[in-house]
Parts: structure tokens; C-alpha cells; sequence
């Protein structure tokens, strides 16, 4: 997905911090981000319910020590240069409290994916914490509920620049309140907003000039 970035001003004002989960929806499709925080609309099918209940498992887990390394469970986490705000499931924090490594873990239910938006999200994840920490995140971890386990994650050039460019076109699309059209494609089916969307009704409706020609030529 080629995304056009029309200002490289970061924000510097929390106000205008977007989501990071925003980041995710609009990789997967632009207008199920402009339907979910644009137009505040949200529908729930069995694979959010999932996800759902994968996250507030993770959340109830609170704080824990394992082997010298400590796990906080979700961490509010902010970038100001990225423009972002948002929750980590889980931070690992490695080394001594005089200097801590954070090491990002986003858990979802199903199973690693085609496009990169569990990456970006991720990723913006660990560019919070490195504001946060003042430290370098060079990587970080996706653990997917079907398979039961990590997928390392690698925070290079490449996908930081993605994340970057996400993001300042989330913070654009917000800053328009402008919800896309659709565009009609097979993941409509997995979407949980298929029937507020309505891809394939809307899509399809006929111009209104051609509508009008009908009414002259009746």
C-alpha cells in the first residue's frame, strides 16, 4: 500500500495524539479506520469478541519478575514525534533500573498475516518507548493465539519509515474527518464493520448523473 504523507512536521501537542491502534486499522483498510475513529462506529463479531478477551487476560496479569526480568502488562505509551498514543499488552524490561531495555510484546489471536499492520503497530510501540526510555528498541516480539508463540520482530529502516508515513496519514484522514469509500476486497469478509461499511451496496450505486439522465429521458 503506497501511502502519501502531505506535511513531515511532526505534532508536538498531545491533543493531536492519534491512536497507535488506528495506525493497524488503516493499513488493513483506510475506511474501517475512518469508520472506527472518524464516525466512532464499532461492531463486534466473533474474532474481536476473541481479541477481545486475549487482551483482558493479558491486562489482568498486572506486574511480574521472571528470571531477572521484569514484565508490565498494559503500559500507556506515547511518542510525540510520532504523534501517537496508545497501550502496550506487555513490556518486557531488561538490565538493572539505573538502565532498563524495553522489549515490546503485542498479543493476537490469530495467526501472522499478510499485510504489515501488526508490524507497524508494533513498531510504533517500541518507537514510544525509545522516547520514553531514551534508548535504543531494536526489536520486539508478536505472539499469535493460534500458534501459541513469538514471532521475533525487527524494528529496521524499512519498516520504521512505514510506521512513520502511517502515521502522519492517520493523523491527516483525522484531521480531514473524511471517511474513504470503499473498495471492495476479500478481507471485507473478515471485518467485523461489513454490514456498516456496506462495500460491495455502496461501491456499486450508480452515478447520480446517470440517475438523473433516466428521470429527463422517462
Amino acid at each position: 500500500m503506497r501511502i502519501a504523507v502531505t506535511s513531515e512536521t511532526p505534532p508536538n501537542e498531545e491533543d493531536f495524539l492519534v491512536p497507535i491502534s488506528a495506525l493497524q486499522h488503516y493499513l488493513f483498510c483506510p475506511r474501517q479506520c475512518a469508520l472506527i475513529h472518524v464516525e466512532q462506529q464499532w461492531l463486534e463479531d466473533g474474532a474481536t469478541v476473541e481479541g477481545r478477551i486475549l487482551h483482558e487476560r493479558v491486562d489482568r496479569g498486572g506486574a511480574d519478575r521472571r528470571d531477572g526480568v521484569r514484565t508490565v502488562r498494559s503500559l500507556t505509551i506515547r511518542s510525540l514525534a510520532l504523534g501517537v498514543i496508545g497501550k502496550a499488552d506487555a513490556v518486557e524490561l531488561h538490565g538493572r533500573p539505573s538502565n532498563l531495555r524495553p522489549y515490546p510484546i503485542e498479543y493476537k489471536r490469530g495467526r501472522p498475516k499478510a499485510h504489515h499492520a501488526d508490524e507497524v503497530q508494533l513498531c510504533a510501540q517500541a518507537m514510544c518507548l525509545e522516547e520514553m526510555f531514551g534508548v535504543e528498541v531494536p526489536e520486539g516480539a508478536l505472539f499469535y493465539g493460534q500458534n501459541r508463540r513469538r514471532t521475533v520482530l525487527r524494528f529496521d529502516d524499512e519498516l520504521r519509515a512505514l510506521t512513520a508515513n502511517t502515521a502522519a496519514a492517520v493523523r491527516e484522514m483525522l484531521a480531514q474527518g473524511r471517511t474513504p469509500p470503499p473498495v471492495p476486497m476479500p478481507a471485507c469478509r473478515r471485518c467485523s464493520l461489513e454490514q456498516l461499511c456496506r462495500p460491495g451496496t455502496i461501491a456499486a450505486c450508480p452515478k447520480i448523473s446517470r440517475w438523473l439522465a433516466r428521470q429527463i429521458a422517462d
